[in-house]
């Protein structure tokens, strides 16, 4: 399967810039994965297709403020640097700018020397092994000089930075949003629940490959980003419980997808559990948990889209984007949301 069959032609006046106002005012597209039929409605009426006893499942992870802007010591050259992945004792894996000018012993300094810090490898993949030196808690150094590291096709400056977290976030980890979770407000999950609905919550934290794009021609060339994700022993029961009463499992998002799928046992049930997943779900895959999914729109030839596909079909997916674009819907992060399920239709 090539790369370029998940292509569609995307207006750039589309990709939203900014957070609506309101969270669950945003659009809500259905599509029944079964036939292959199209839905328009907002995303506040999410509530009307989900049942009594079924389980939405929501990525608690937190983006952190992982971006810092600082200078390179002693030249004072500007620096940007990301912070990817924590390996302990102060020890990040980082995405530099200028990457060619922040070699192994180059010395950083961000917020009139608040934070400093070392690089002390430059790995195979290109990114930077950096160490930070810091007096007291790093996450709280980190919330006073980090800003919110948003995808590369948001151009617009975020007025307020929680909007690029759910209102459910909890424990830091994502450099990026699980984006489908930010349609939702305390208010509309309060209603979910009295519903009937269970609400489970996984952790998955999004690693800036979420935006890699895929370069390989045959798709099943391509080489999936590893990502940490767990389930506490409360959500596997919760889940087991949903399952064995014949309720839906509900994803809130890929990222709650790609942990479902990574954690479940091959009958489909759940125990406590943690792994780091590299998972890829592309058309051809068996699904082993999920039975709907809650998403944005995805970009052209991504993962994500391949994800969707295998979930709903490639020509459904394709056909409800070329609808999305001709209805002016909003895409990516800041944008629309989709449900996919049978029965819809």
């Amino acid at each position: 399967m090539k790369t370029h069959d998940f292509y569609y032609d995307l207006p750039p006046e589309l990709i939203a810039q900014t957070p609506l106002e309101r969270r669950d005012s945003s659009r809500l597209m259905t599509l029944d994965r079964d036939t292959g039929a199209v839905g328009h409605h907002h995303f506040y009426e999410i509530i009307d297709f989900l049942n009594p006893g079924d389980c939405l499942v929501l990525n608690n992870s937190r983006v952190l403020p992982a971006r810092l802007l600082g200078h390179r010591e002693p030249t004072k050259g500007a620096v940007e640097v990301l912070l990817l992945r924590d390996k302990g004792d102060g020890l990040w894996e980082c995405l530099t700018k200028p990457g060619r000018k922040t070699q192994a012993g180059t010395a950083l300094s961000f917020g009139d020397g608040a934070l400093t810090a070392t690089v002390e490898e430059a790995m195979e993949n290109g990114n930077k092994l950096i160490r930070f030196h810091y007096d007291g808690i790093f996450l709280e150094v980190l919330e006073r000089l980090g800003k919110m590291p948003l995808p590369p096709y948001i151009k617009e400056e975020l007025q307020d930075p929680e909007r690029y977290q759910t209102v459910y976030s909890k424990i830091n980890g994502s450099a990026a949003a699980p984006t489908a979770g930010l349609h939702f407000t305390q208010e509309l999950l309060d209603k979910i629940a009295a519903k009937g609905v269970k609400i489970a919550y996984v952790t998955l934290h999004v690693g800036l490959g979420t935006f890699r794009p895929v370069k390989a021609e045959e798709i099943t060339d391509h080489q999936m980003h590893s990502e940490f994700c767990m389930i506490s022993q409360e959500t596997a029961q919760l889940l087991n419980e949903t399952r064995r009463a014949g309720g839906r499992l509900v994803c809130v998002g890929t990222t709650s997808c790609r942990t479902l799928e990574s954690l479940a046992g091959e009958d489909g049930l759940f125990h406590e559990s943690s792994a780091w997943t590299d998972i890829f779900i592309y058309p051809g895959y068996r699904f082993k948990a999920m039975d709907a999914l809650i998403t944005n729109f995805h970009l052209p030839e991504s993962t994500l889209v391949m994800l969707v596909s295998a979930f709903a079909g490639r020509e459904h997916i394709l056909h409800a984007y070329e609808v999305a674009v001709q209805e002016r819907y909003r895409f990516f992060s800041f944008g629309d949301a989709m449900f996919l399920a049978s029965g819809l239709s």
